[in-house]
């Protein structure tokens, strides 16, 4: 469901000369024995996931939805991104889904939580709070507000049904207020991390609420690991990618631009780009992701992608059949001079775009484009995306020899916030 085109790629390696490479990463990572292997429960999971707890997702989702307008998604980074990167991407900036999504816990911002709060005053709302810990300060901060504000409008016990925790499953602190509370939990399973996590019970709740076939979305990465299972470098695509980035970082292009030409899409931007920042920068090592929606972007970012210092290679997701389209009307004056596309789709303009982009940044700017196309974003599409991307990742960053599981540069920020906060202890 997935191709890739490397012919504007401009490597200046042969590709077939990591066939070893590959295939000795490949195993290491269904043997478990790189860097990270603790967290690599993702591999299996489109097979292995809980169906009980498959099951109680949907049997939960579909009675609140019956109940609340807005469900608060509480979380940040991994915790969210991945669901709001499949319900952004698959119903759209202006969804028909009865219960709203309002993603809350990743921001410190006062404003944007009161906003919220102020939203909220004649809306039944529901909350999802994601946090393996229960610690995390952005997400417990807005839990605790949306929190009271439940139990103050709806009283304990009608809050408690109201309240669904995604956290550890033994232990921490969510855990033990969900234990004592009440509270429907789903799995933040052991071995799977954050920026991988939108396949388990962290990314489900939430697009099943969305009214979107979470069991579809599992079937897709389930054909995406059965392909993907392939030590071949020759006919595996996800390593094609994964190997064709390391090509370019090799040859000097230390950036990496994610773009899309769907305005829905930004979110899976996002998601992306958490998934390779957050995996591959270490030990001083790996490509900066960035993002861009086109055309909109080549306003402003096209400039300098045209132009500019040669510092970053383009990775373009293209989706071949749009979930909506329109036709060019014809204008009897003509006065924009736009009848020459009059019955031509809305759709046909933006491959064109997507073509004629490519060839000014390729052929004018030598800027190296690889080009990936997804037949459909649908449920089962996102589903097979999801699981390509994780595959690729994992390849790619373990070709630099670092954990592509871990994230210890975060913690420096927690560290000196919590001390200019008078956390006890912190230091």
């Amino acid at each position: 469901m997935i191709t890739i085109d490397l012919q504007h790629a401009k490597l200046s390696e042969e590709m077939s000369s990591y066939k070893e490479t590959v295939k000795d990463i490949h195993h290491m990572i269904h043997n478990k024995t790189g860097k990270g292997n603790d967290f690599l429960g993702w591999v299996a999971l489109p097979e292995n996931y809980d169906k009980e707890e498959v099951a109680l997702i949907k049997k939960t989702a579909a009675m609140l939805q019956e109940e609340v307008d807005v469900l608060l998604v509480c979380g940040i980074g991994g915790s969210y991104l991945g669901a709001r990167a499949a319900i952004d991407a698959l119903n759209g900036l202006f969804p028909t889904n009865k219960v709203e999504i309002i993603y809350v816990g990743n921001t410190f911002s006062s404003t944007y939580l009161a906003q919220v709060v102020d939203y909220l005053e004649d809306k039944e709302f529901a909350i999802n709070v994601i946090s393996k810990s229960g610690t995390t300060t952005e997400t417990s901060i807005a839990f605790r507000v949306f929190k009271e504000l439940a139990e103050t409008r709806y009283g304990k016990e009608k809050a408690q049904r109201r309240i669904v925790a995604t956290t550890d499953k033994a232990r921490g602190a969510l855990k033990t207020l969900a234990t004592n509370e009440g509270y429907t939990t789903f799995v933040v399973p052991d071995d799977v991390g954050g920026r991988y996590s939108v396949l388990t019970g962290v990314g489900l709740f939430p697009i099943a609420m969305a009214g979107i076939d979470i069991e579809e979305m599992l079937g897709g990465a389930k054909e995406a690991m059965d392909l993907y299972n392939n030590e071949d470098l020759e006919t595996n695509v996800a390593y094609q990618y994964g190997v064709a980035r390391q090509m370019l970082h090799k040859a000097g292009y230390p950036a990496e631009m994610f773009v899309t030409y769907e305005s829905q899409f930004t979110m899976v931007a996002e998601w992306w780009k958490q998934l390779f920042g957050e995996s591959e920068g270490k030990e001083s090592k790996g490509i900066l992701p960035t993002s861009a929606t086109f055309s909109t972007d080549l306003h402003s970012l096209g400039q300098f992608i045209q132009d500019g210092s040669k510092v970053v290679f383009e990775t373009i997701l293209q989706v071949a059949t749009p979930a909506k389209d329109l036709t060019v009307p014809s204008d009897k004056d003509d006065l924009d001079n736009l009848n020459y596309l009059a019955g031509k789709s809305v759709d046909w303009v933006n491959k064109k775009a997507c073509e004629g982009t490519i060839e000014a940044h390729v052929v004018t700017g030598n800027v190296p484009n690889i080009l990936l196309s997804l037949d459909k974003m649908d449920a089962k599409g996102f589903g097979f995306m999801v699981y390509f991307f994780e595959k690729a990742c994992a390849m790619s960053v373990y070709m630099l020899e670092v954990n592509p599981f871990d994230q210890p540069g975060v913690e420096v920020y927690k560290a000196n916030m919590f001390k200019l906060l008078g956390k006890p202890g912190a230091k």
